[in-house]
């Protein structure tokens, strides 16, 4: 992929660092919310082996309240200017689902647009990224944060995922964006045989063309396996994580840098074998 003349080399997965400024998010929350803290933690993430960083503003965990754009802004542009000046090489993406600050970001440094709803939440957020030469991530969510978790219902969970993707991947397209990035997304109106369905049969989106990413990290659909909490579900997202290379999946993003590039190092090494 060419992100905005930041080329991005698939021939093995690579890793995405997730740094939430947010209050609530629901591993993190609360602990990158000050200046002092987004420039040492971008700089951990790239020295543990990070290709790109992913900036959110706006929890998006169940349940999660709804912030007003203005809000989501003067979160979000504090973070990713201090974050841009400091690495101008970095390749950032800014988790959105609204045009207006992806519009915004993307005039101030985003390369990238990471939006939870594949491109239906707001329908002027296609033509924004394109007429700014942004990259896309287009994740599925069934229902919003709010509500995904009430008894999320699919016949075939695998394939409406699919076709949901690859529909959403050609509106890109026909908006006139050209690097796309597709996202089952984990948990985001799934139960928990969902999740695991997507994770067993994450080749199936290979055929799509498109590099896949997994947010797996730290997620209810490792800790309600294992009985642990966010905080304790290192060892249990790694094993998803490598899970997830073997079927595939391109790009992990995760919360643990480090440990998610060792899994890489160690699946790429099992499969050149």
């Amino acid at each position: 992929m060419n992100i905005r003349g930041k080329i991005i080399d698939f021939s093995t997965p690579v890793v995405m660092g997730v740094l939430n400024i947010t209050p609530d998010s629901f591993y993190d929350g609360g602990r990158y919310l000050h200046e002092s803290k987004w420039v040492p933690q971008v700089k951990k993430m790239l020295e543990e082996g990070a290709l790109m960083i992913d900036i959110g503003a706006q929890s998006t965990r169940p349940g999660a309240l709804e912030l007003s754009k203005n809000q989501e802004i003067d979160h979000l542009m504090p973070a990713l200017k201090t974050i841009r000046s400091a690495f101008p090489g970095l390749i950032i993406s800014v988790d959105t689902w609204r045009a207006s600050v992806a519009e915004i970001a993307l005039q101030n440094g985003a390369d990238l647009i990471n939006d939870i709803s594949g491109g239906t939440y707001d329908d002027k957020i296609l033509e924004t990224v394109a007429a700014h030469q942004g990259a896309m991530i287009l994740m599925h969510i069934q229902g919003k944060p709010q509500n995904m978790q009430e008894n999320p219902v699919y016949h075939n969970v695998v394939e409406e995922v699919r076709t949901f993707l690859q529909a959403q991947a050609q509106k890109a397209l026909s908006a006139g964006i050209t690097q796309i990035i597709i996202d089952p997304g984990f948990g985001f109106g799934k139960t928990l045989e969902h999740n695991y369905s997507l994770l067993k049969h994450l080749e199936v989106f290979k055929s799509s063309g498109f590099p896949v990413m997994a947010g797996i990290s730290r997620k209810s659909m490792i800790n309600k396996v294992l009985g642990t909490k966010p905080e304790h579900a290192l060892n249990g997202t790694t094993v998803a994580n490598t899970i997830a290379l073997l079927n595939g999946v391109d790009i992990l993003r995760v919360h643990d840098v480090k440990e998610a590039v060792e899994a890489v190092n160690i699946v790429i090494k099992l499969l050149s074998d």
